[in-house]
């Protein structure tokens, strides 16, 4: 049985890294796909919030399938539609045909990222320690690959099919077989059995604090994917090719502290881990905002990687806990807020931005990244959390009133 667990680990690591690679190759060449298409500059927001948007749906629906299929099934499907639509994205010519494609990776990676950070809080109980933050620098580490094989292909001119068809051709076949190694909890054996409590029913009032983390987390994210580079450059006064870096450092260090994560949380506990996220997440923008120079503001920019990447592994990792009967559903509807942060995150700072200045647009998500600090003790073993003389709620009474959703 420890066989089998290690290479569903190893399998389910693949599985994020590939996203990775996916997800970085489609945000990183946006300039080339809008000049492919033709794509106006008031028309690319509804182009880029409709992914989000139907990977919500995606989320939503994959709640209701794991019901009957389970998450390892959804995942050995999913991903391979999600390598096909953004080599679709790269081939087709008209409009159309970026619609359709955009859609179904949308839908796609919706299904994708929940039925993964399914396998991986399944894996993690399975396991009676801390490896969810192995699984999302896995994450990291595909999103540095992808965005320097897209450096490549903007450096040499290359069609984005051209870019896009070696990668999809390496993925699509390695997905394929390290599929046949993920493990459900009906795979892991007694471990994830005992731990189970099976019907239980996901109260939506005790998972909305980690639904307010996991948006704050990617509002964070957002705003230093979105805004980074010009932010560095319009307000900093960098060069051009500088204002390229701090994503990329961003990425370094994310790979870096969720590398580390798994044994701080060993060591300290969770609750301490992400307190201690959130407060270098919040200094990195008030480093930010204040920065006197580009410099300054690149160490802002690392301190943001090293504070806000050990937040969305251990929100995950939270409500598995907390619904160990039903951690798939609580994945499942907590991933929709994953989206629900991205929306907001770049037009928040972009609005802000306008309307006051940039270096106030980035004391808005210190403050909300502070807030993670109200709800620290919602990641807290649940024996920690139900002590003190208040027993757990029973699976029959969690399912009664209108809060069980």
């Amino acid at each position: 049985m420890t066989q089998v667990l290690r290479r569903g680990r190893g399998s389910l690591a693949f599985g994020f890294l590939v996203q990775g690679v996916a997800f970085a190759l489609l945000v990183t060449r946006i300039p080339a796909i809008q000049d492919r298409y033709g794509v106006s500059d008031a028309l690319l927001p509804a182009f880029l919030a409709a992914v989000p948007i139907l990977a919500g749906v995606g989320s939503v629906a994959t709640e209701r399938l794991v019901k009957r299929v389970p998450p390892s099934r959804l995942l050995r499907w999913s991903q391979p539609v999600v390598l096909l639509a953004l080599l679709g994205v790269g081939a087709g010519e008209r409009m159309v045909e970026l619609g359709v494609a955009l859609a179904a990776f949308g839908l796609a990676v919706g299904v994708l990222d929940a039925s993964m950070n399914m396998l991986g809080v399944s894996l993690q109980r399975s396991y009676g320690r801390s490896i969810m933050l192995s699984f999302h620098a896995a994450y990291s580490l595909g999103g540095i690959v992808g965005a320097s094989l897209a450096w490549v292909g903007a450096h040499w001119h290359l069609a984005l099919w051209v870019s896009y068809l070696p990668v999809v051709l390496v993925l699509f076949p390695a997905v394929l077989v390290g599929s046949r190694w993920y493990v459900d909890d009906r795979d892991a054996g007694p471990m994830a059995e005992e731990k189970g409590g099976d019907g239980q029913v996901v109260v939506f009032k005790w998972l909305l604090p980690l639904c307010l983390v996991m948006t704050v987390a990617y509002i964070g994210d957002s705003t230093v994917s979105n805004w980074s580079a010009k932010y560095l450059q319009d307000v900093l006064g960098s060069s051009e090719q500088m204002a390229t870096v701090p994503y990329n450092v961003y990425m370094v260090t994310t790979l870096l502290g969720r590398a580390v994560g798994d044994l701080g949380v060993r060591r300290f506990g969770a609750v301490a881990v992400v307190r201690g996220g959130a407060l270098v997440a919040a200094a990195g923008f008030a480093v930010v905002a204040t920065a006197p120079g580009a410099w300054v503001g690149m160490l802002g920019f690392t301190l943001l990687g090293l504070g806000l990447c050990v937040l969305v592994p251990q929100t995950f990792a939270a409500a598995g806990r907390l619904f160990p009967g039903a951690s798939d559903a609580a994945v499942a509807r907590l991933n929709v807020f994953n989206y629900l942060g991205f929306l907001i995150g770049s037009p928040l700072v972009g609005v802000l931005g306008d309307l006051w200045s940039y270096r106030g647009a980035m004391l808005v998500p210190m403050v909300l990244v502070l807030v993670t600090l109200v709800y620290a003790r919602s990641f807290a073993p649940q024996p920690d959390r139900y002590g003190g003389g208040h027993e757990r709620p029973r699976t029959a009474d969690v399912g009664r009133g209108s809060n069980g959703l």
